[in-house]
């Protein structure tokens, strides 16, 4: 078979997509962020035989932090395809062709940069010059030749310490309740638990708290918002209070806020620390720009678009109590209502 070079561009972003993995039915392409990527398209045999030998005469580079490998077969099932290798190698199922249709005519290699854009590319049975160049890629966060800054907004003083301090005081009644993540099955978005995230949640209902959530976010947040992404948020989504605690190893691995039919809507993540003295770790990182962490004061925030990649690291002692809500407008609630009828279980059949 003669193998072309794809019609993709060197800066183009690669054509997102959601796969099969092994732990995650619906894996999506945007998870692969912050670190450079080598993505292929497996072959049958011999052909595939020949790329997994160039593949691992470089294995030692795929660290799965500096870079890390992805191979896409087309089949139902594993059963053909080794075992992931973590941290560096995993495969996924491409069953009906659909992604690898995004990307032909050539489903050869693919070098991508931390932010998922094309940086280099060579068909299956040429990559030799390709995989001479992986030792000298930068560590991710250093693509532009200067440390990366994540476009994330600080803003101190949102929250006064009294209005912390009832946050905590709320979830401490309540006792949290673990938090999932949300995932699309069968057409809907439903929320499930994974070891992705480790967390507990409480919803404030308590409407004399919810009022001063509101009044403390109009006139020290949105302003802030407005004039630094000219967004005019006019909705927000959950009075949400979570708690990440040292003694779970509270963590939230990378992901993006937005990806579900029932949360694409969303526009700005917002997190607003409400005891940051009080532990260690715990902080947010946005791996697309490197391995910088952001960590706002007591009351402070740290707002960011739902669209980038991003993590709590592991909280090592203490609790991290955190206010979480996104927030939308006008455009975003009409996307949020006519995905409604697609949020949680199917109901029964009458």
């Amino acid at each position: 078979m003669t193998w072309f070079l794809p019609p993709l561009s060197v800066g183009e972003f690669a054509p997102p997509f959601a796969a099969v993995s092994r732990p995650n039915p619906r894996f999506q392409s945007g998870a692969l962020g912050g670190r450079h990527v080598l993505l292929a398209f497996a072959p049958d045999a011999p052909a595939r035989t020949a790329a997994m030998a160039a593949f691992e005469a470089a294995r030692a580079q795929f660290d799965g932090v500096r870079l890390g490998a992805v191979f896409i077969g087309r089949a139902a099932s594993f059963d053909q395809f080794p075992p992931d290798a973590a941290p560096g190698l995993h495969w996924l199922l491409d069953p009906d062709g659909e992604i690898a249709a995004k990307f032909r005519p050539d489903e050869g290699w693919l070098l991508l940069d931390p932010a998922l854009r094309i940086l280099d590319r060579a068909p299956l049975n040429h990559p030799a010059r390709l995989f001479a160049s992986l030792p000298d890629l930068p560590a991710p966060g250093l693509e532009g030749g200067a440390p990366a800054v994540a476009p994330a907004l600080i803003v101190p003083r949102v929250f006064e310490p009294g209005l912390c301090q009832a946050l905590i005081e709320c979830y401490e009644a309540q006792g949290g309740q673990p938090s999932g993540v949300m995932r699309d099955i069968g057409g809907r978005t439903i929320g499930v638990l994974d070891g992705m995230k480790r967390r507990r949640d409480v919803m404030v209902e308590d409407t004399t708290l919810q009022a001063r959530i509101r009044q403390a976010l109009s006139a020290s947040l949105i302003p802030m918002i407005a004039r630094t992404f000219q967004f005019q948020a006019t909705r927000l989504e959950r009075f949400l209070v979570a708690c990440y605690d040292a003694g779970e190893g509270g963590y939230f691995r990378p992901h993006r806020d937005n990806l579900t039919i029932a949360t694409a809507h969303r526009r700005f993540a917002v997190s607003i620390n409400l005891n940051a003295e009080d532990f260690r770790g715990g902080d947010l990182r946005f791996p697309e720009f490197g391995s910088r962490t952001y960590r706002p004061p007591t009351g402070g925030a740290v707002v960011f678009s739902c669209s980038l990649l991003h993590e709590a690291t592991p909280v090592a002692h203490g609790r991290r109590y955190a206010f979480l809500p996104f927030l939308y407008d006008e455009a975003g609630q009409a996307i949020r209502d006519a995905a409604v009828s697609k949020l949680g279980p199917a109901p029964p059949a009458s």
